[in-house]
């Protein structure tokens, strides 16, 4: 897979179309019809809990979140391949990955809502908070896979990054030192188009992102990252490779960020509604669920299971609202043995604005 799709033959790994046709039965996986729908449904309730949770920053219940949305197909794929033992270096981005290896919602709101409790991710294992400094996570991931070698683990570490991050010094700093090393890390890079309002090509003047791998010394592959099956057959692959030592590998997975940046960003700004409607067509929901009524396996009424998973939704939302209240102080005493004079000060600032939003309240 990696020879024939390397980025120098300037192809892009595809396997079904926008219609949910296979188009390329050489690279098809095979995968149980019980797991293929179960990853659908999967994708469709990191879908539904995204929507949810934009509707919860509109109501003022949650501060700036990063929608997921139209990029469900990426780390729904890789759902279904890691495992326990494996690491997950997230950014921001990855609802489904998060939920696989153990994250609960009720964690990701937490997180959102300021609260630090959240990352403590009471039931998943190997996982990194979620990293909201740009590609400074892959230097974690690298120094990670690094001590995985060295103990010779058998364990595969799983980065992700938008294509904003690839023109941070830490994203080539990482995917040099693991070509270096030779350790078992998979970077997946989710090229949803804009770092923010920044489109690709003025991030780069590279013809992708994958390239970047050659100059490394690591493999890369392009993926659409829209068709599921394509990025289940590269992070299957990759992972394969990991394991065997042959690693590190550089996905760049071709996606749409059909949302906003996060709920500050109003990307109607930035974004034609032509172009938003000619990558509609490539949602990775609308294909998936195309190729399962195509072979007969969308069985299910899809409404019914979509009001289930909104009522599991808000019960973990509310669950988070009624969590224990985050002590004041543990926001501030814990960046420095001795606090500092400027952080004494946002912390008196702070308080103040508490004192001023509890008046308005009564």
């Amino acid at each position: 897979m990696f020879k024939e799709y390397s980025p120098l033959n300037k192809k892009i790994f595809r396997i079904i179309d926008n219609n949910g046709k296979v188009k390329n039965k050489k690279w098809m996986p095979e995968i149980d019809n019980k797991v293929l729908v179960k990853a659908y449904k999967d994708m469709l309730f990191a879908r539904t809990a995204d929507l949810q949770t934009v509707n919860y920053q509109r109501q003022g219940r949650i501060f700036t979140y990063p929608p997921n949305y139209g990029q469900e197909a990426i780390s729904g794929a890789v759902a279904q391949i890691i495992r326990h033992d494996d690491w997950l270096v997230p950014a921001f981005r990855e609802m489904g990955a998060w939920l696989a290896k153990g994250v609960t919602l009720t964690e990701v709101f937490l997180y959102y809502m300021g609260n630090e409790d959240a990352t403590r991710f009471k039931n998943a294992n190997k996982v990194i908070p979620f990293s909201v400094p740009i590609a400074s996570q892959l230097l974690h991931a690298t120094g990670i896979a690094y001590e995985v070698k060295i103990h010779k683990k058998k364990e595969v570490v799983f980065t992700f990054v938008g294509d904003g991050g690839t023109s941070e010094g830490d994203f080539h700093e990482a995917v040099n030192f693991a070509g270096v090393w030779k350790v078992p890390v998979i970077f997946i890079v989710q090229n949803n188009q804009y770092g923010i309002s920044t489109p690709t090509r003025v991030q780069t003047a590279s013809e992708s992102i994958a390239i970047k791998s050659v100059a490394y010394g690591v493999k890369g592959i392009q993926v659409d990252g829209n068709d599921f099956f394509a990025m289940y057959a590269a992070v299957q692959e990759a992972h394969k490779l990991a394991l065997a030592e042959d690693g590190p590998i550089l996905i760049e997975a071709v996606t749409y960020r059909k949302g906003a940046h996060t709920t500050s960003d109003d990307p109607t700004k930035y974004r034609t509604k032509e172009e938003e409607e000619r990558w509609d067509k490539t949602d990775p929901m609308t294909r998936l669920k195309a190729y399962l009524t195509d072979q007969g396996l969308f069985d299910f009424d899809e409404d019914k299971i979509i009001a289930e998973y909104k009522k599991e939704v808000d019960r973990q939302f509310v669950a988070a609202e009624n969590y224990t209240e985050y002590p004041i102080e543990d926001v501030f005493k814990y960046q420095y043995v001795d606090m500092p004079d400027d952080l004494k000060e946002q912390k008196r600032e702070y308080e103040k604005f508490l004192k001023w939003k509890e008046s308005k309240v009564k």
